[in-house]
């Protein structure tokens, strides 16, 4: 069984969170990256990430969510900066912040460019990722430092995740989607 994993000191990531984030920012590839991650909205067809945001609307609600995706990755790279702990720097992210930071992702020849440039870590695997962000746990807390409240829009507790999955899951299978989009009998047949 492996140690706890102790995580620095909210502040500390806070500062060291705000500070990334504004070197990305002044990057002179940032300009190019925001533009593909945003443009990246034709593949936008998550059923369970971005749909679980009330009324979602893809034109409102992009340059918002890119805005918390970068804080997000922020936080991440600042615990990994402060623990050289991969493991530790996979902080709780509330699903609709990671599903954008997927698209950020998406733009590995930029944000590589971008992070490498600035000595920053780029923190995310699927498999050791959390999204299971609670309001007023130790992430709410880093951001809370560094920028305010979390918007609550995009910032929503798992629980509150799992209840709104579940709606969207009852609604696909209404119209043959299973598996909350990830499976379906149609044959695309034409007559």
């Amino acid at each position: 069984m492996s140690a706890p994993i102790q995580l620095p000191a909210h502040s500390l990531v806070a500062e060291g969170a705000q500070q990334i984030l504004a070197t990305i920012k002044a990057d002179l590839e940032f300009g190019a990256f925001r533009a593909a991650s945003l443009e990246y909205s034709e593949d936008w067809q998550c059923f369970t990430g971005f749909p679980v945001v009330a009324n979602w609307n893809l034109e409102t609600d992009s340059v918002p969510l890119f805005e918390e995706g970068l804080r997000a990755l922020a936080l991440k790279a600042a615990v990994h900066a402060l623990t050289k702990d991969e493991r530790a720097a996979e902080i709780p992210i509330a699903v609709p912040v990671d599903e954008m930071t997927h698209a950020m992702l998406a733009q590995a020849q930029l944000l590589t460019r971008i992070a490498k440039a600035h000595g920053i870590s780029i923190i995310h695997q699927t498999d050791q990722e959390h999204t299971d962000y609670r309001v007023g746990g130790y992430t709410t807390e880093c951001y809370r430092l560094a920028w305010g409240e979390p918007p609550a829009r995009y910032w929503l507790d798992h629980e509150e995740v799992v209840r709104r999955r579940g709606v969207l899951a009852g609604l696909y299978e209404s119209i043959g989607m299973g598996h909350s989009g990830r499976e379906h009998q149609l044959s695309f047949a034409t007559a």
